[in-house]
């Protein structure tokens, strides 16, 4: 029996990272606020089973033996109006990692059991209180790191997401019980949905799933940083860049060629999005094996990354313009001429296949940075991210779209040769099948939803 799966206990956890001043520990499920009042006594002497609805209490949790254990604030939520629709105590006290043990020791002798990951907001959505995407983005949101993911968790969260796959599937549930109804009159011949009208509606919603299905790779780099190489020959100042970006001394500088032998990797939020960027070693000829090693390297980060800052001291001669529009085929290339602060930078006309972005900076004197990095945000070509933005982050969620999307085709297909009611019917119902596994609505495997809340932290 699948182990996350309500079994109405009552559990505890800490639900704040301990060291802060102040700690939570979150108690839910039937016996919540009668457990926690065997060890809560309020300065006001009322008991916590006597609160209505929602309320703060001020007193002592107190040891077995009389002893008092912290002076804490106990807030009650009853049942249905709680993070997980059950009764939910949460205990604010001092953040001492031994007061913490302590309180959650005493809750459990008491009869709490300590919960698993994830299993508040599993409980949540087992209670109704979410859908399964929304408790998804609860992970997710807890895990953002810039201003992007935040605001893609969050909308998730509320529900915006969910709201488009619910108008999908009113479509699709409108269209099946149109061509299930000929099933029942098949021997009078009746036909109850219009072919045309149903190819029109059926475009309309493959439309609305290959855009969700087309917004992953956004979603995907947005989650992950978009990748940003920082390429070039030795020397012009690279590694110099990467610091300055970074505004820490994060690779080792040096007018010595080869200093940069290995791939150094950070990240930093530009307009509130995370780009990676990536300094590479020196594309030159060498017979160095460990730095051959790293230009290797260089070559094969140079073929993941999304944009491409190819650093030159000077103008590019041909030949190397040749080789930066060879190697950055498909993608975003800006030129950055440093050591700005050295020359007069005037580029030459060229005639460039793909024309690059030109930005000329001082990495040493931190001069045109902004422009440059005004470049490398143009350059991700991102949608402008509003708080209902629709973009899929998920890979589980973009895996079910691709599936409902291949089954809206057929019966695109299938309209348009006749296909029988019978087998059109068919293909909807699987295309809302995988609509529904995205919410939960259709999961039916306590694998599925184990491995989807064993990645939460304990206390979510």
């Amino acid at each position: 029996m699948f182990h996350l799966l309500n079994d109405h206990h009552t559990i505890c956890a800490l639900a704040t990272a301990s060291g802060g001043a102040i700690g939570v520990i979150r108690i839910s499920g039937p016996e919540a606020i009668a457990l926690v009042d065997k060890a809560f006594v309020a300065v006001s002497g009322r008991s916590l089973q006597a609160v209505k609805g929602q309320a703060v209490s001020y007193g002592n949790i107190i040891a077995e033996d009389r002893s008092v254990i912290d002076e804490v604030l106990v807030t009650v939520f009853c049942s249905p109006h709680s993070y997980t629709g059950e009764d939910v105590v949460e205990v604010s006290c001092h953040g001492s990692e031994y007061i913490l043990k302590e309180v959650l020791r005493r809750l459990i002798d008491l009869g709490c059991r300590q919960a698993r990951p994830g299993e508040f907001t599993q409980r949540a959505f087992l209670n109704g209180k979410m859908d399964l995407s929304q408790a998804e983005a609860v992970a997710d949101l807890i895990a953002s790191t810039n201003k992007a993911t935040h605001q893609l968790a969050l909308s998730q969260l509320r529900g915006h997401y969910s709201h488009e796959l619910a108008d999908l599937r009113n479509q699709l549930l409108q269209m099946t019980s149109l061509v299930e109804l000929e099933l029942d009159f098949s021997d009078q011949d009746v036909t109850f949905a219009d072919r045309d009208e149903l190819s029109t509606l059926s475009r309309s919603i493959y439309k609305k799933i290959a855009g969700l299905t087309q917004s992953f790779e956004t979603g995907r780099a947005l989650k992950s940083g978009i990748s940003v190489a920082i390429v070039g020959k030795p020397n012009v100042g690279k590694s110099t860049l990467l610091n300055c970006l970074l505004k820490e001394d994060r690779a080792i500088v040096s007018e010595i060629p080869g200093t940069t032998r290995d791939v150094i990797e950070d990240t930093i939020e530009i307009n509130g999005v995370a780009f990676r960027f990536i300094d590479t070693a020196g594309m030159r000829q060498t017979q160095d094996e460990i730095e051959s090693l790293g230009i290797g390297r260089t070559y094969k980060k140079l073929s993941e990354a999304a944009i491409i800052l190819w650093v030159v001291d000077a103008i590019p001669t041909l030949p190397e313009a040749n080789e930066m529009e060879t190697l950055t085929e498909g993608k975003q290339l800006i030129v950055v001429t440093n050591k700005m602060d050295e020359k007069q930078i005037v580029f030459a006309d060229r005639t460039w296949a793909n024309p690059p972005v030109f930005v000329a900076i001082s990495a040493k004197y931190h001069q045109n940075i902004d422009r440059l990095e005004a470049a490398i945000y143009q350059a991700a070509h991102l949608p402008e991210i509003h708080e209902n933005e629709m973009i899929i982050t998920n890979i589980r969620h973009y895996e079910a779209l691709l599936h409902a999307q291949k089954s809206i085709e057929r019966v695109i297909e299938g309209i348009e040769i006749g296909l029988s009611a019978d087998l059109l019917s068919e293909e909807l119902r699987l295309c809302l099948h995988h609509l529904a596994e995205i919410t939960g609505g259709a999961i039916t495997s306590g694998e599925v939803l184990e491995n989807i809340f064993k990645h939460f932290c304990i206390g979510k």
